[in-house]
C-alpha cells in the first residue's frame, strides 16, 4: 500500500500526558511467572533512550518530508514516543527500588543509540559529508520502521492478551497504554521511510537488509535485559541459574513461558511477524487494529485521568 493510498486515512495523534503511580508495585508483577517479569521489566531500561533517539532522528527528517499530512503524523509521533520515554524512565526508580542495579545496562544502551546509531555513521567522525550524513539520516528512518513494526505487531498482541489482567494492574496499564498507542501509531514510521526512499530502486533490498540486522539486536536486547533483571534477584535461585545459560536456551524459554503462560509472545509470534515484513506488498495497516487500540485508550485509567486533567 502507498502513501497516496493511506493519506486520506490520516488521524491525528494525540499525546495523553499520563502518570503512573508504581509505588506498590512489585518487581513479580506477574503472578508466578518471575520469567516474564524480568522479561518486560527489562523493557523499561530499553525505551527511553530508544525513544529519544526516535525523536531526534525525527527532528531532523522532518525537513526532508514533503507531504504535508506525513508531517502532521511524524510530530504526533515525536510527542507520543517522548511522553513513552519519559513514562519509562519514571519507571527505572520502581526498579532501583527494588534492588535492581542499572547503570550498566543503561551506559550499554545509551552507547548503541548516542554513539553507534548516532549523527556520525557508526560513530566514526571520520565519515562525514552532506550525502553521507543525508544518506545515514535515511538509513536511521529505516532502522525506526523496522523496529516499528515489531512494536506495532506487539501492540497487537497486547490488546488480543487477557493474561494481563491478572497481574498489578498499574504496571498492566503502563504497558497496554503505550502499547496500544503503537498500534494507534503503527503506519508512521514506515510511511516515512518510504516516503523519503521513493525514488530509491532498491528501496525492497534495503529494509530487508535493515530488518536483518533489526531482528537478531532487538531480541538480543530484550534477552539481555531479562538477565540484567534476573541476574540481580536474589528471591528467584532458578532465574539466576537461567540467567547464565546460553542465548538459545533463553529463546527456548521464551517459547515455552509464551506457551504456557501467554503472559509474553513466543519467539516464533515474532519470527512470524518478521516473515510478513518480507512481502514486498507488506505495510503496518494490516498489522493492528486501531480501533480495538482507541477502544483501550478510551478506558485506559491512566489515559482517562490524563483526558480529565487536560480538559480541566
Amino acid at each position: 500500500m502507498t502513501r497516496e493510498a493511506t493519506a486520506r486515512k490520516a488521524t491525528a495523534l494525540p499525546t495523553r500526558r499520563v502518570q503512573f503511580n508504581l509505588d506498590s508495585t512489585p518487581l513479580h508483577w506477574l503472578p508466578d511467572d518471575n520469567f516474564s517479569s524480568h522479561m518486560i521489566n527489562g523493557i523499561h531500561l530499553l525505551l527511553p533512550a530508544g525513544e529519544l533517539w526516535f525523536c531526534r532522528v525525527y527532528n531532523k527528517a522532518l525537513p526532508l518530508v514533503t507531504d504535508p499530512i506525513l508531517r502532521e503524523e511524524m510530530q504526533g509521533f515525536i510527542r507520543q514516543e517522548g511522553m513513552h520515554a519519559r513514562v519509562h524512565k519514571e519507571a527505572q526508580k520502581y526498579l532501583t527500588r527494588h534492588g535492581i542495579e542499572t547503570d550498566k545496562f543503561l551506559g550499554r544502551v545509551d552507547g548503541l543509540f548516542g554513539k553507534v546509531l548516532g549523527d556520525k555513521p557508526l560513530g566514526l567522525s571520520g565519515l562525514s559529508g552532506p550525502r553521507i550524513d543525508k544518506h545515514w539520516l535515511i538509513m536511521r528512518v529505516g532502522i525506526i520502521a523496522a523496529i516499528e513494526h515489531f512494536t506495532g505487531v506487539l501492540g497487537q498482541w497486547a490488546m488480543d492478551n487477557k493474561s494481563w489482567d491478572a497481574g498489578d494492574p498499574i504496571m498492566a496499564d503502563v504497558f497496554r497504554w503505550h502499547l496500544a498507542e503503537e498500534v494507534e501509531h503503527r503506519t508512521v514510521a514506515f510511511d516515512v521511510y518510504e516516503h523519503l526512499c521513493k525514488n530509491e530502486p532498491a528501496f525492497y533490498l534495503t529494509r530487508q537488509a535493515l530488518m536483518a540486522v533489526i531482528f537478531p539486536l532487538f531480541i538480543h536486547f530484550l534477552l539481555e535485559g531479562y538477565r540484567n533483571m534476573a541476574r540481580q534477584d536474589a528471591s528467584d535461585p532458578a532465574g539466576q541459574r537461567l540467567a547464565r545459560k546460553p542465548f538459545w536456551t533463553l529463546l527456548r524459554e521464551v517459547e515455552r513461558v509464551g506457551t504456557l503462560t501467554q503472559n509474553i509472545p513466543q519467539f516464533s509470534f515474532l519470527v512470524s511477524a518478521t516473515k510478513r515484513w518480507i512481502s514486498p506488498s507488506f505495510h503496518p495497516i494490516h498489522e493492528g487494529n486501531t480501533e480495538q487500540a482507541l477502544s483501550y485508550l478510551a478506558r485506559s485509567p491512566a489515559a482517562q485521568a490524563a483526558a480529565l486533567a487536560a480538559a480541566q
